[in-house]
């Protein structure tokens, strides 16, 4: 029985039945499980049907097995990448990430799959993902420097132009000729030097994006249509933190895992955290940190603008018996609202409490030659809504929403009650009257009240 399964499923292959090929190997592998080719065409179903983790699933199910999978990975993996390269000229970058996350699913020890997937992170804004990418690709090859390239762009993007820079000053030893990276040196150093040193008076820019060109990628004329493959899965742990003065723990809820399965990065503004724990699926969390831009008011009335970040030399993790816990030092005492970076970021106003007496308001930094009384603007609107003159139902409508805002609860009680329950055609005030019993409709002169039926 288990030979004519055997049969019947190796036709179907041939006919491009895989899903049916796929159910009678299953069949024929319960009967005979012993049978190692079994697993190696069952494996070679799989492939067909992009059904990946099922496919890594049986690598390891006998040494002929194992051989005809090793065979096929080169195989496989080369065919989503050119699948995620047309993906990514097409402008689907969100189907270029899916394809590439396959890949290297496939062959984790390929660079370039790291650096190409980095790209498409930075398409997608995926900036701290995009970084801990192009580590992984740098990890891998060192020599490569379009991952440098890669690296640099997204720290450019999350402004940790420090980092960034020393991302392309070695990119660019590498590959000399490429003037990209003297271009986006000069402008790491630029924005270096507006963090550090003083803005001109009267004048504060921030959030001054920078143009990055991204690495194109060749067309291959001969490429197969895009697949549509299924999103990844959701984080395995739970993680959460809490602040001190000085520090931020952040704790990544994780049970037994191995010092040497563990991988933290951090940047002034990134952190990088890795766990490969045998077994398990790798784990990765890649969070732009909190950060906010704060303006001092100075006795020589100049603005300074700078960025709350953390001190990478001094931050340091701990791998406990149920948890890791990560303390970044933080280079300025002030509370951060989240862990992560938000792009709806307020602007924190530090005032010489000294200047400013108790009667006096705070003067805030303006453009203008002549300052605007805000409050006395609100003052003056406020005034001309109760002073307007209205006419007909306007007037009315005032009318009574200035008794149901200056009444009691009682009142406003009454009011609600009595409005409702008549349809809109009684409005009382007399809660001990209205809450005792229902109030009844009554129609202005000339018509009547008529109950309609649903």
């Amino acid at each position: 029985m288990a030979s004519d399964l055997e049969t019947k499923a190796k036709e179907a292959f041939i006919d491009n039945h895989f899903d049916l090929t796929l159910h009678l190997y299953s069949q024929t592998i319960k009967l005979t499980p012993e049978n190692t080719t079994l697993y190696a065409d069952h494996a070679q179903a799989n492939v067909k049907l992009h059904n990946l983790p099922k496919y890594m699933k049986h690598t390891s199910s006998g040494a002929a097995s194992t051989t005809a999978y090793s065979l096929a990975l080169p195989a496989m993996a080369s065919d989503l990448e050119t699948k995620a390269k047309a993906a990514f000229i097409d402008d689907h970058f969100e189907l270029a990430l899916h394809l590439y996350s396959q890949a290297i699913q496939l062959t984790p020890e390929n660079a370039e799959l790291y650096a190409d997937r980095s790209q498409a992170n930075i398409k997608l804004h995926n900036f701290p993902e995009a970084v801990a990418d192009a580590n992984e690709a740098i990890e891998l090859d060192p020599s490569m420097s379009k991952a440098y390239l890669r690296k640099a762009i997204a720290c450019m993007k999350l402004e940790d132009y420090q980092t960034a820079k020393a991302a392309l000053e070695t990119g660019a030893a590498l590959a000399p000729g490429e003037s990209r990276f003297s271009k986006l040196i000069t402008g790491c150093e630029e924005r270096i030097a507006e963090k550090t040193g003083n803005l001109p008076e009267q004048t504060l820019e921030v959030g001054t994006k920078i143009d990055v060109p991204a690495r194109e990628i060749e067309p291959d004329m001969n490429q197969p249509d895009p697949v549509i493959v299924a999103a990844p899965p959701k984080p395995t742990y739970r993680h959460e933190f809490y602040q001190k003065p000085e520090e931020v723990v952040v704790t990544i809820f994780a049970k037994g895992i191995p010092l040497d399965c563990v991988k933290v990065d951090y940047g002034e503004q990134i952190l990088s955290v890795t766990i490969n724990a045998p077994g398990k699926d790798a784990y990765h969390f890649q969070p732009r940190l909190f950060a906010k831009m704060l303006l001092f008011t100075l006795r020589c009335n100049r603005c300074l603008a700078m960025f709350e970040q953390i001190i990478p030399d001094k931050c340091r993790y701990d791998v406990l018996s149920t948890k890791i816990e990560i303390r970044l030092a933080k280079a300025e005492p002030v509370h951060w609202t989240s862990l992560e970076f938000s792009r709806e970021v307020s602007v924190a106003q530090r005032v010489n409490v000294s200047s400013v007496s108790a009667k006096q308001r705070p003067v805030y930094p303006s453009s203008k030659p002549k300052p605007v009384d805000w409050d006395k603007i609100e003052a003056q609107v406020k005034k001309e809504e109760k002073d307007e003159k209205l006419d007909g139902d306007a007037a009315l409508n005032k009318f009574f929403r200035d008794i149901y805002q200056d009444a009691d609860e009682d009142t406003r009680r009454a009011m609600q009650k009595s409005f409702v329950e008549s349809n809109g055609t009684v409005l009382s005030t007399n809660w001990k009257e209205v809450g005792a019993k229902k109030v009844e409709g009554s129609a202005p002169d000339g018509m009547e009240m008529k109950k309609w039926e649903y």
